[in-house]
């Protein structure tokens, strides 16, 4: 029998509005009666589907952190624990993350550290507490310089440079960005271009024209939402997927600061939300937690990413067409849907369950059944209010940022099932002529299936729903219009990746340096000289040499000129052809970027190869199968 646990602790088929008596307070478009009626209709539904399995709900409950948590909790995830605690005397790795972070982003910073310094002279803690001040301060002394994010060629201090506190409320970040003063001529001008070069909290610090992004404010059409487009960077488009796990580490530490940094510019608060673990089903496939779900998933089917009963499900709605009016909307039998829930949980794995049976709307209320039974939702608990709370920025372009980090923080499996399930939600878009689904009708329809998540189980979200059901609709048309653009890595984040990489291998290099210097009575300039000697003395300038060792051509040197792109090499590779080596299709082989100022990163086919090159001169450069 499935779990109860799921049910919310009261019941909307009582009271959904009738037409216009909801409040649309919460919401970017005033969307039409007829699409938000979608919306109630499918909250029926859902309650319909769950039945009399109130005896067995049990909510999931959300702490309520006590002060200073959350920012001690925000300080680790951010890799900037050793600021405080018992291990903050050894801080060398977080001063030199510290110093890539922009202005707004060490506001950012400052400000949780504040928080949690204040609570731990409350508590007494016995250990050393750093004094804000002192972790910027000891950055600056350190280096001779205010440390400042970016290279000097686009990154300044004020000429105070001095001037670092006024001694009552923490640190003054003089510093100024050169990009904002003058952006580069090639930099996107069009309001519909996403500038992803420049952090997107230092843009809305400089955004004083409060009418940028409010001209597509009017409307709930599919053809009203601007079309976002990322011009073309000449050093590659950097996907999710496409940096090695250190990189995306460093990533993700990056992203949680800068859209703390985002919100806190905007003046909307940005906490997460912290759950306390229930006991969940330990086998199964509906209410079973998905990391679970994928780990027994494996064990059949090594590498899956997306659990097989979720691909099942699409597969299965795909087979019949995906032109059937009303699909997703239209519920499937409620005790049918019940029925084979329960005859799936006993056969799906023995390969003995009858697929033949299951209608098309059937299968679409387990697909949907099967993302809200989940004992977390598949956004989080810690970043669901997040997302909600997107509808609250002032500009699309905004909002559109902020689902763009929080893409970036959701966990591998959440953000690859998250991927799948839009990606198939867009195809049947796709077909909106014929099956009456538009854009707007599948958020609707969708909408309360990710975003009312039934654990909470609290008076908080039973009074907000009503005012939230547009706006969160509103959100999930951005995740689905825009998914390309959400699963791209700000170029911006790369590069302080790169500065980083550069930094921790220069401090290591100089420790090196130190360590023999006193063992040796070396001459520094003779040592760092042999340093520098280049290992590659067989390539002349200009010319790059390409590994390929899965390939018949296992390597060659490159002569770079203007025009050549990341494609163009691979596709040299493969037209040396050879009788005794596997064949490998075009679109399955790529060129990574290996070394030097990143761990490793896939690029895309269009990347010109000498602007690369001038980012990263010491990378090696090879060719090889895209890893799963």
């Amino acid at each position: 029998r499935r779990s109860g646990q799921y049910t919310m602790n009261h019941d909307h088929s009582k009271k959904i509005p009738d037409g216009a008596s909801f409040d649309r307070s919460g919401s970017q478009d005033s969307l039409d009666e007829l699409s938000m009626d979608d919306y109630w209709k499918e909250l029926e539904n859902i309650h319909e589907t769950r039945g009399n399995d109130h005896e067995e709900q049990v909510a999931l409950v959300v702490k309520e952190p006590d002060e200073g948590e959350l920012e001690e909790e925000w300080l680790k995830e951010a890799g900037l624990s050793n600021l405080f605690g018992e291990s903050s005397g050894d801080s060398l790795e977080s001063m030199v993350f510290l110093s890539t972070l922009t202005r707004t982003q060490k506001a950012a910073v400052e400000k949780r550290v504040e928080t949690v310094t204040q609570t731990m002279r409350k508590r007494n803690k016995q250990h050393q507490i750093p004094d804000v001040r002192d972790i910027f301060r000891l950055q600056n002394d350190s280096k001779g310089k205010v440390c400042d994010g970016s290279e000097p060629s686009t990154m300044g201090t004020s000429e105070n440079k001095n001037e670092t506190h006024d001694g009552t409320k923490g640190p003054k970040f003089s510093l100024r960005t050169d990009e904002q003063k003058n952006l580069p001529e090639d930099m996107p001008s069009s309001d519909t271009d996403i500038n992803l070069e420049i952090s997107f909290a230092e843009q809305a610090a400089n955004l004083t024209d409060s009418s940028v992004g409010e001209m597509y404010k009017g409307g709930g059409g599919d053809t009203l939402l601007p079309n976002f487009r990322l011009p073309k960077d000449k050093t590659g488009t950097t996907k999710i997927g496409d940096l090695a796990p250190q990189d995306m580490k460093k990533v993700c530490a990056l992203a949680l600061i800068e859209l703390t940094a985002l919100y806190d510019t905007l003046g909307t608060e940005f906490k997460k939300q912290k759950a306390v673990k229930i006991k969940t089903k330990d086998s199964g496939l509906f209410g079973v937690p998905l990391s679970l779900l994928l780990e027994q998933d494996q064990r059949r089917v090594p590498g899956t990413k997306i659990p097989l009963i979720f691909q099942k499900l699409i597969a299965q709605i795909e087979e019949t067409t995906l032109e059937t009016e009303g699909l997703l909307r239209i519920p499937g039998v409620a005790t049918r849907v019940k029925g084979l829930c329960q005859e799936l949980e006993a056969k799906f794995y023995e390969g003995t369950f009858n697929w033949e049976n299951v209608k098309q709307h059937d299968a679409a209320s387990l697909l949907k059944l099967f993302i809200r039974e989940l004992p977390q939702p598949l956004l989080t608990v810690e970043y669901l209010k997040a997302f909600q709370d997107v509808q609250n920025l002032p500009t699309r372009k905004q909002q559109l940022q902020a689902l763009n980090l929080l893409v970036i923080l959701l966990p591998e499996a959440n953000r690859d099932t998250l991927k799948v399930l839009l990606e198939f939600l867009q195809r049947v878009i796709d077909h909106r002529d014929k099956n009456k689904m538009t854009l707007k009708n599948v958020a609707m329809v969708m909408a309360p299936n990710l975003f009312t998540f039934h654990g909470f189980g609290s008076k908080a979200i039973e009074q907000r729903e009503f005012v939230m059901a547009a706006g969160t609709a509103n959100v999930m048309r951005f995740m689905i219009q825009y998914q390309k653009l959400l699963w791209t890595i700000p170029k911006f984040i790369v590069n302080q990746v790169r500065k980083q990489t550069e930094r921790q291998k220069k401090e290591k290099k100089d420790k090196a340096v130190k360590k023999l210097l006193k063992k040796m009575t070396y001459d520094r300039e003779k040592h760092e000289k042999q340093e520098k000697t280049p290992n590659d003395t067989d390539v002349p300038q200009g010319v790059i040499r390409v590994q390929a060792p899965h390939l018949s051509k296992v390597s060659m040197a490159i002569q770079l000129t203007e025009e050549l792109k990341a494609g163009d090499i691979v596709a040299r590779f493969l037209s040396q052809k050879s009788g005794n080596v596997q064949t490998f299709k075009r679109e399955e082989v790529f060129l990574y970027e290996i070394g030097g100022n990143i761990g490793e990163r896939c690029l895309d086919d269009d990347t010109y190869m000498k602007d690369l090159y001038q980012l990263n001169p010491n990378a090696e450069w090879v060719i090889k199968p895209r890893q799963s």
